[in-house]
């Protein structure tokens, strides 16, 4: 089922369910500028047979309302918009699974909203920056590749060429695993017909970033959390997840050698089966 909620006057989101009403509801937040059809339909289909799958497109993508330019925003606006999702749904609480930006905004929900979250799963993302300048050795950034893209990211394309730049991203975001172009190109495709335009999303990159350094909050959280090591994630590579998982307590961490940034077919089985057992745990801890 597909509707449309409004988060603030003149803003609404293009939210979709799947599964059961009555099953155990489970939030996805995406990752920066990206609709939430990039999570593969058997990715959502696998979760959605034990849960109300709750997928939606950030605020400047996908069918969600575009107004960056003329009504900016901070990043953590966007970790509000969840909640107001999870509000017009009428779902009290729920579990919650992010990965890269939509990472980091799952962790500012266990932080303002725990009351909200049954569990929590995260995977290529970061921990939030802790505010302090003692901090160990720094983690290493991403891939040289990934950057130099990123540069052009607010580049104009024609059509054609805009697609070819999107499956050339998803490449580098893959990392060194096997990659299907056909696969991510009728995705971006699917993308372009969904948002009816074929611009560029680029609004998270230049939304103000204020307010994630949090990190040292993270040592608080009692919500069951699992963090999903992606070994070849060239955006957040390990050791990203091990500082991630060490800074929220009784975090599990799994590891997952074949993940990248990019969610192709030959990762949504393990990926899908990794969510669904840390749910199920949290569940059978409940009762």
């Amino acid at each position: 089922m597909e509707r449309y909620v409004e988060v603030e006057p003149d803003v609404r989101l293009w939210v979709r369910e799947t599964g059961a009403p009555g099953a155990e509801p489970l939030l996805l937040v995406m990752g920066a500028n990206a609709s939430g059809l990039v999570w593969p339909d058997a990715f959502v289909d696998a979760l959605a047979r034990q849960h109300r799958v709750i997928s939606y497109d950030h605020r400047d993508t996908g069918r969600s309302t575009w107004a960056f330019d003329s009504h900016p925003y901070p990043i953590t606006r966007l970790a509000e918009d969840a909640v107001a999702v999870l509000d017009a749904l009428g779902v009290a609480r729920a579990h919650v699974a992010g990965m890269s930006l939509g990472g980091m905004l799952v962790q500012l929900l266990l932080l303002d909203h725990p009351d909200r979250l049954l569990s929590a799963t995260l995977w290529g993302t970061t921990a939030l920056a802790s505010g302090s300048d003692t901090e160990s050795a720094p983690l290493p950034g991403p891939d040289p590749a990934v950057l130099e893209l990123w540069e052009h990211l607010a580049d104009p394309r024609e059509p054609e060429a805009e697609l070819d730049f999107r499956v050339a991203h998803w490449r580098a975001l893959r990392g060194s695993g096997p990659f299907d172009a056909a696969e991510f190109r009728r995705l971006e495709e699917r993308i372009v017909e969904h948002a009816g335009r074929f611009d560029s999303p680029v609004a998270h990159a230049l939304a103000d970033t204020g307010g994630l350094d949090r990190g040292a909050e993270l040592a608080g959280v009692r919500t069951p959390a699992l963090v999903i090591d992606a070994g070849q994630d060239p955006v957040f590579p390990p050791p990203h997840a091990d500082h991630l998982a060490a800074a929220i307590p009784g975090a599990r961490l799994l590891r997952m050698p074949t993940l990248g940034h990019a969610l192709g077919s030959d990762v949504v089985p393990g990926l899908a089966d990794a969510v669904l057992h840390h749910t199920a745990r949290t569940r059978a801890d409940r009762h």
